[in-house]
């Protein structure tokens, strides 16, 4: 992945801050920003398809993923991912729950949660501690109010 000081492929402002759309080789990545990042002049056409879809999530969470191909992850991160996507909109599993439905520990699915690439698409913000909101964004400041606002946006458009 490239580091945060490359440019952007798409920026995509939000009420947290922003989403940026990185795009190479083996997929698109999804990033939350507290502030803006350098775009592109000229924008890969899948990273701007995939931009195109963040608006449209964050203007409606109940609109309908296209899918986002990526090879990042080993084949339980992407079991986990993939569990994440039947979650629906607007609620939440512990990681308890994500990690019976994939057959593993709940550290595990944690880890898996913290390696996700394409968060919003692999929702998992829905991933919640069975005593409380859980982690987000690996501990990122700044993280558990996008993980907040996030499931709140989901609620108030139920």
């Amino acid at each position: 992945m490239k580091s945060l000081d490359d440019e952007l492929d798409a920026l995509i402002p939000a009420p947290f801050g922003f989403v940026g759309v990185r795009s190479d080789a083996t997929g698109e990545v999804l990033q939350f920003l507290l502030h803006a990042l350098p775009v592109k002049a000229s924008p890969n056409p899948r990273a701007q398809a995939v931009a195109d879809q963040v608006a449209a999530y964050l203007e409606n969470p109940h609109m309908t993923w296209q899918p986002i191909q990526s090879s990042r992850g080993t084949p339980f991160q992407q079991r986990v991912w993939q569990a994440m996507r039947t979650i629906p909109v607007g609620e939440t599993w512990s990681y308890s729950q994500l990690a019976a439905a994939v057959g593993s520990g709940p550290r595990a699915v944690a880890n898996a949660c913290g390696a996700n690439p394409l968060p919003l698409f692999n929702p998992c913000h829905r991933i919640v501690a069975s005593n409380g909101l859980g982690g987000f964004m690996q501990g990122i400041e700044g993280g558990l109010e996008i993980k907040r606002w996030l499931l709140a946006h989901e609620q108030r458009r139920k």
